[in-house]
């Protein structure tokens, strides 16, 4: 704040002039006084941030380059401010340096410019080696322990402590490990998403009342790891500090170590993995389940049993609570430890669908809301806003719903509904019956922000009138296959999510997770960052009818779809994915995988559109006469996979940096995992020592 006020300044001046100025009609001194402050204030101003501007940490960000230059900082490729900033990097640099070819820099340089946790591993010193017997490497043994259970378990990791012979595949491309010259930086790219206070799901059938899953979606879920962070440049990573998938016997490793120690206090972070703050903590009617009441245990189904019996089911003693983290399952030894809620982590690849990461419900709107919250029906306080509200989801508890209404009343149109989760909840929402409604009134517009929707469709019904209405879905997950079976696959594989049925409309998806949309011909659809999944390549993921009919028309960016497309016109397409073939073609013969009624009109540019499509111009798209046999390969495409959606390494460069800025095509588009593993080769060519090799290797 400036020191020169305009008081401070009016007061400086004689007291003759000050009297003079009073007895004038609205004081004209003062207000030139008032004026002057204002310029004081902003020549003040300036010289504080001239100041600021010769630190990397509080200057400007036209200054940052400027300082980079001073200490030979050299740029990477641009990568949005929120992946990435050259600010730390650059107030690093001197810190970097001073270590220059260490694996501690190396590993906090992968760290820092990918933004994803790293370990660096010089495998020269896991090479099996005839010893010098005057300096014998302990830690470097030619034979395995085999006695050392969790260095077994972790082989072929990059914590795995075993020594090997040595290789002579290049480590640049993801070959060789084990040679004097390689160095290896793991990089573990799936992020670690909390879900807080969810209550267990009772195992289908089960008259015992004793088994249950941490999903709310009632399927298996691989448990990840909540890393600890490292506070130090000098620590190397440890598998306690990367977000790894947990493992039954690893964490039963650590579980029985702290069963064995003693604490000084009964809620002190231990960090093996159970506990407060940590990546799994169970919580019953009297409080935290304590850590000396779990067994990490294998609770996968009996061979023969078609599911209904767990492996010790009948050896878990009263009193004692059975944890699976490789797939998500809790065995209780009786009855009176629930009901039980879990908050536990789970991996996604990127911030789409429903999640507890940040948002910003409302748009830009940050004033308090009314609240919805203790799970149960939320009819009533859906009812309560149909003649325009917001609502604001404070829990991540099931809630069941018939039909979200924006209702005008008479003479009243143009009204807007907005149902949102709070950042930090993942709400479930359920219909009472198979769908439901989405009652819009005359240019009504509802948006539904931060929501995953299971065990139904939804529907948009047409009206009689010619008034548009507006669908708006934000951050939300319309589960593929209506609900989850036990085992993660779709119960309804193919089955439509969403149907908008009112020819005059729009709908819009941003990073959403759906699957099947019907949408009539006249409907304008834009999605952008999305998922639209129809459980195989073969069925129908976008039409009008149930017939394969031409649905609306679509402007999309950065998407996947999996699954057939037939639209009235594509406006544009940009950086997507469009998985499809004809293999399970319907009655009605399809023209193509991807279908545009127009086909004058719009334009398809730097996307994958299989061969025999009927589309609009193409610009930049493949496969073509450069790459005929281009083909995206997924690490997985059933939904509630940790890697859903995510291009394999093994997929042709044309569609892995296929998209206009050298991303790769699709809903991961917005990672930019091309540039940042290009950003870390750039660096690599700086900091490397003389004569070693870097190879990059992704643990996820």
């Amino acid at each position: 704040m400036s020191t020169l006020t305009a008081e401070r300044l009016y007061a400086l001046l004689p007291s003759v002039y000050r009297l003079r100025d009073a007895e004038q009609a609205g004081e004209p001194l003062r207000a030139l006084i008032a004026a002057l402050a204002d310029q004081f204030a902003v020549l003040e101003e300036n010289i504080e941030q001239l100041y600021d501007d010769q630190f990397i940490e509080t200057c400007a960000n036209w200054a940052a380059p400027y300082i980079g230059d001073l200490i030979g900082y050299r740029a990477l490729h641009g990568i949005p401010a929120n992946q990435f900033s050259a600010r730390a990097e650059i107030g690093k640099t001197i810190a970097y340096r001073r270590r220059k070819g260490t694996a501690l820099v190396l590993e906090e340089l992968a760290t820092d410019v990918t933004g994803w946790p790293a370990s660096a591993v010089e495998y020269f010193e896991r090479l099996a080696t005839t010893q010098y017997m005057k300096h014998v490497r302990l830690r470097a043994p030619a034979t395995a322990n085999l006695r050392n259970l969790a260095g077994c378990l972790r082989g072929g990791s990059a914590f795995a402590p075993f020594a090997h012979t040595a290789e002579m595949r290049a480590p640049e491309q993801g070959g060789g490990r084990y040679n004097i010259p390689n160095i290896g930086l793991h990089l573990w790219r799936l992020i670690p998403f909390q879900l807080a206070a969810s209550p267990l799901v009772p195992h289908p059938g089960d008259a015992s009342g004793l088994k249950f899953r941490v999903n709310p979606l009632g399927a298996d879920l691989q448990l990840f790891r909540r890393p600890l962070a490292e506070d130090d440049i000098t620590h190397l990573a440890e598998p306690i500090n990367v977000p790894e998938p947990l493992s039954v016997r690893l964490m039963a490793l650590a579980v029985n170590a702290a069963k064995a120690s003693v604490s000084p206090a009964p809620d002190e972070v231990r960090w093996d993995d159970y506990g407060r703050d940590e990546s799994i903590q169970l919580t019953g009617p009297t409080g935290p389940v304590s850590v000396t009441k779990i067994v990490i245990c294998d609770l996968r189904d009996m061979p023969g049993s078609g599911g209904a019996v767990w492996n010790h089911e009948t050896s878990l003693t009263p009193g004692k609570i059975g944890l699976d983290p490789e797939r998500g399952r809790v065995l209780v030894g009786s009855t009176a430890a629930g009901p039980l809620t879990a908050t536990f982590h789970y991996g996604a690849a990127s911030r789409i669908g429903g999640g507890d990461y940040e948002r910003t419900p409302f748009g830009q709107d940050l004033t308090p809301q009314p609240t919805i919250a203790g799970g149960g029906s939320m009819q009533a306080q859906l009812n309560a806003i149909a003649g325009g509200g917001r609502r604001l989801i404070d829990d991540s508890l099931t809630y069941k719903a018939t039909s979200f209404k924006v209702d005008p009343g008479p003479g009243a149109t143009g009204l807007e509904v907005v149902v949102a989760a709070k950042n930090s909840v993942r709400p479930l929402v359920v219909p009472t019956a198979t769908v439901i409604t989405l009652a819009v009134g005359e240019r009504g517009r509802l948006v539904l922000d931060g929501m995953v929707f299971a065990g139904g469709s939804m529907l948009l019904p047409a009206a009689p009138d010619t008034e548009p209405r507006e669908l708006v879905l934000r951050d939300c997950t319309l589960v593929p296959g209506l609900s989850l079976n036990p085992d993660g696959t779709g119960k309804s594989p193919g089955a439509v999510s969403l149907r908008f049925d009112h020819p005059f409309g729009k709908l819009t998806l941003l990073r959403c997770i759906t699957g099947p949309l019907v949408v009539a011909p006249d409907v304008e659809v834009e999605m952008k960052d999305c998922i639209v999944d129809s459980g195989a390549a073969g069925n129908v993921a976008f039409a009008g009818d149930a017939a394969g009919g031409a649905g609306g028309m679509l402007t999309i960016r950065e998407c996947t779809i999996i699954g057939r497309v037939h639209s009235k016109c594509i406006q544009l397409a940009s950086n997507s994915i469009f998985f499809a073939t004809l293999e399970q073609a319907p009655a009605i013969p399809w023209l193509g995988p991807v279908v545009a009624q127009r086909r004058q009109e719009g334009c398809m540019r730097f996307c994958y559109v299989p061969s025999g499509s009927v589309t609009p111009r193409r610009y930049r798209c493949v496969p073509n006469k450069e790459q005929p046999g281009a083909l995206p390969q997924f690490t997985s495409l059933r939904y509630g996979d940790a890697a859903y959606g995510q291009l394999r390494g093994v997929t042709d460069r044309s569609i892995g940096t296929g998209a206009d800025d050298a991303s790769e095509m699709g809903v991961l588009h917005d990672l930019y995992q091309p540039q940042r593993e290009a950003n870390l080769r750039i660096r690599l060519e700086e900091y490397l020592r003389f004569g070693l090799r870097a190879g990059i290797f992704y643990a996820t």
